[in-house]
């Protein structure tokens, strides 16, 4: 990144209707022979912004430098397109490396903006004088400045003539921060609050060119005492600059020429130096073919809290302060007012008057010229939100910082995949948003089947536009939900996908057989192969299943199989609704569970406490994906599901398998029908007999009834099973009892709230005695108690007519000549017998 924040501005040149005075009205004008004009400005800075555009209008320069890389002056053209709309910014990137790029955005509020627009507008040129890209490029990351602005290494001496050996005064020395510097001499504690006093808040001057010369002076004097501040790179940027200068001056005139660049240069710029010095420090620097165009930027990009360290706090704030043509603090409680109430918040225009009343007041107690953000913030706080931050979060979030992601037109460079990036975000109505929101699809639509494909092809080249989320309202294969949000970065990640092909169907295609052919791993096969199922690859899956085929006869750990297993069987469903042509795909899957089947019990068995915890994990998704293959042609019907079933049945019963494993198996069957009720009973009976030790016993009843797989509801609403848990827990010694805690404590601590008071009413209606539990009696439901209360079941009734519409329900002529005698009111209760 280049815009460092250090970089301080020029005082605003605005009058009360926010306009700039036009150069006739203007009390001087720059005499001869004065030299270039410069404009020293902070970056993204609305103040400086106008300032910068009365000094042009004033001095009407021949030609207009502007801190950038040189590359870029091929495309200041477009900034005159009527499809360009800011916030923008260069992209540079790497032709060999694509990944090492660099951005120099532009906001509308930005003094460079300006300048650009004003230059076009007056047939001006306008050329960048800053390094070449080529060369801050090929920088490597130790030359690379800390807060992310690309420049040289740390080369050269220190243009103080006599720095301080004191380490202490070195220290102090480095990397400072003009801006902060300026507001601690002016006793301010809090920089962005001195700027908006000094600039921001201010009218316009008489004289365009006096507030540049007072930063100017500043900034001499600053470099005085401090050097290069740090920033020793720099050196290098300034002797490039300087050269272009040189030229400039050469070919307009030494009157003719306005240079715009971060106030900090500008007495680097003016001192007197040799060409030859200059040429000197700019030899040998690394150089790398690069490649530049513009690209949309966003709000949230320029804000310093959301990692571009050179932004600013506020660009929505700042955006509004340079776009409004008066009033700007009752205009900012409008807009305030408006999104709260599009959030449905009874605000009112009372409301707004108020808070623009109390920002004043707030601001003439502080001693400020005009309230500013924390002035207005504090009064919306008071007077819109009661005192809450919560709405504050919101208004920050859209307003204060801002979700505007700007415009780029087609005829800017870019590179052929980011081209069709385009045509397909066009022919599918899907906008690149700056703002977050969620994206649900109905892929028997065609145009949601198209929007699924795209994501999954540009997910698959690491280009992270959208992300899977939890559907809402559906579970079917039918269904997908994303969560949408467009970064700058991605164009990056768009040109580093550009070597895999020219479109995004073929980069994709192209990347997926790579990874097909260099992957080890038999689970990254299969995931790749699901990834191509919802790419709709049909090039690529030919290869990725060829990979998947060698990899599985490969292959023998049971672990890694059963990793494998659960992408391919939701592969297959993927390919029902997608209408994709899977029977290889299934065949592989049904010789995965076939092995699996085979080896799972000896894998199981002499297991520790961890490798058992893993193993019950495979143990879950393989049953899973079991239930979701279809059968084989050419077996039996359910033949596979057998199979299945004859493993857990070995695995519940074998007692070398953990605990663990033998409970969750026992558990499995229990669901799927396949073990009836007394049986489970009878193997819960074994693992917590007496003679089991009580930590084994433990991590039975972990796997049984463990975890948020319904273990809860299960022992509500079986006795029995209850019953055996609380006669074995209450024979637990007391010198194990503190062994098994943790585990039981684990056990039913992820049973929901509900579920255990209703186990802790069971278990408190009566103590085991002898051993067992209240025998029920013949009428009784398990866990519903010994007894029917029959006026409670009635009770029902009523409600259950009104719901049925039946005799006795609202609004019928005989609702209340009804003979109660005449029904059976027992008719409810009688499911219980």
């Amino acid at each position: 990144m280049t815009t460092p924040a250090r970089d301080a501005d020029a005082s605003a040149d605005r009058d009360p209707t926010g306009d700039t005075v036009p150069p006739a009205d203007r009390a001087t004008a720059r005499p001869a022979g004065s030299g270039p004009l410069y404009l020293g400005v902070r970056h993204h800075g609305p103040g400086s912004a106008r300032a910068v555009r009365a000094a042009l209008d004033a001095a009407s320069p021949s030609a207009v430098l502007i801190e950038g890389p040189p590359e870029g002056d091929a495309l200041v053209s477009l900034a005159g397109d009527p499809g360009m709309r800011p916030p923008v910014a260069l992209l540079a990137h790497a032709v060999d490396d694509p990944g090492r790029a660099a951005f120099w955005p532009l906001a509308e509020f930005s003094p460079e903006w300006v300048a650009i627009r004003w230059a076009l507008a007056h047939n001006a040129p306008v050329r960048f004088i800053d390094l070449p890209a080529a060369h801050s490029l090929a920088f490597t990351d130790e030359d690379r400045a800390p807060d992310g602005e690309t420049g040289p290494a740390d080369e050269g001496t220190s243009t103080d003539p006599d720095p301080d050996p004191d380490p202490e005064a070195r220290a102090r020395a480095l990397r400072i921060d003009p801006l902060a510097v300026l507001a601690e001499a002016a006793g301010y504690d809090d920089a962005e609050r001195w700027w908006e006093d000094v600039v921001e808040h201010r009218g316009a001057a008489d004289d365009p060119f006096s507030p540049f010369a007072a930063v100017g002076e500043a900034m001499g004097a600053l470099r005085e005492e401090y050097g290069d501040g740090g920033h020793r790179r720099d050196l290098v940027r300034e002797a490039y600059m300087r050269l272009q200068l040189r030229a400039a001056r050469k070919e307009f005139g030494d009157d003719r020429v306005a240079v715009v660049c971060g106030a900090w240069h500008v007495p680097a710029l003016d001192a007197r130096t040799t060409a030859t010095a200059d040429r000197a420090l700019l030899k040998g620097l690394p150089k790398v073919r690069s490649e530049m165009t513009w690209v949309p930027w966003t709000h949230h990009r320029l804000a310093r809290h959301s990692g571009y360290g050179a932004g600013i706090d506020s660009p929505g704030w700042y955006g509004h302060l340079f776009g409004a043509p008066d009033r700007p603090v009752e205009r900012w409680m409008t807009k305030v007012a408006g999104l709260l109430r599009e959030e449905d918040q009874p605000i009112s225009s009372a409301h707004v008057i108020e808070a623009v009343r109390l920002a004043e007041t707030l601001a003439a107690m502080r001693g400020r010229p005009l309230a500013g953000l924390t002035e207005t913030t504090d009064a919306i706080r008071a007077v819109m939100c009661d005192g809450s931050d919560v709405p504050l979060g919101l208004i920050r979030d859209r307003l204060i910082v801002g979700d505007v992601l700007g415009e780029v037109p087609d005829s800017a460079p870019a590179v052929p995949l980011q081209r069709d990036l385009t045509r397909l975000q066009r022919s599918l109505r899907l906008k690149p948003e700056a703002r977050e929101r969620e994206l649900d699809l109905d892929l028997r639509k065609e145009t949601d089947a198209g929007r699924s494909r795209m994501l999954h092809r540009l997910r698959l080249l690491g280009i992270g536009w959208g992300e899977p989320s939890a559907g809402r309202g559906s579970t079917g294969t039918f269904r997908e939900s994303w969560r949408l949000r467009w970064e700058p970065e991605l164009y990056v990640r768009v040109a580093e996908a550009g070597v895999w092909g020219t479109t995004v169907l073929s980069a994709a295609t192209a990347k997926a057989e790579s990874r097909a052919v260099s992957a080890t791993a038999l689970s990254d096969v299969t995931a790749l192969a699901e990834q191509c199922l919802l790419a709709e690859l049909t090039d690529a899956l030919t290869v990725v299943m060829k990979a998947l085929a060698d990899r599985a006869a490969l292959d023998a750990d049971v672990g890694h199989l059963a990793q494998a297993l659960p992408a391919l069987a939701r592969s297959l469903r993927y390919g029902d609704v997608r209408s994709t042509d899977t029977a290889a795909l299934g065949e592989v899957a049904a010789g995965l569970a076939e092995r699996i089947c085979v080896g799972l019990p000896p894998a199981c068995a002499a297991l520790d406490a961890d490798g058992a915890a893993e193993m019950r994990g495979h143990l879950d998704s393989v049953h899973t994906a079991i239930g979701l293959l279809p059968d084989t042609p050419g077996r039996p019907a359910g033949d596979l599901a057998g199979r299945w079933g004859a493993v857990l049945r070995t695995l519940a019963s074998r007692d070398s398998v953990p605990g663990v494993i033998r409970g969750r198996s026992a558990r499995l069957l229990l669901d799927d029908g396949r073990l009836p009720e007394d049986e489970a009973a009878r193997l819960m009976g074994l693992a917590l007999s007496p003679g089991t030790p009580p930590a084994d016993a433990a991590a039975w009843i972990e796997g049984f009834v463990g975890g948020a797989s319904g273990g809860g509801m299960l022992l509500v609403h079986d006795e029995r099973l209850l019953g055996l848990v609380d006669t074995w827990l209450t024979g637990v010694p007391a010198a194990s009892f503190t062994d098994v805690l943790p585990l039981l404590r684990r056990t039913f601590s992820a049973y929901e709230p509900g579920v255990r008071r209703t186990l802790g009413e069971l278990v408190r209606r009566g103590p085991a005695i002898g051993g067992t539990r209240p025998a029920r009696s013949e009428a009784g439901i398990p866990g519903f108690g010994a007894g029917l209360d029959e006026t409670r079941a009635d009770a029902v009734l009523p409600v259950l007519r009104l719901l049925l519409g039946g005799p006795g329900a609202v609004g019928q002529a005989n609702d209340t000549d009804l003979d109660d005698n005449e029904l059976d009111d027992n008719d409810l209760a009688e499911v219980a017998r």
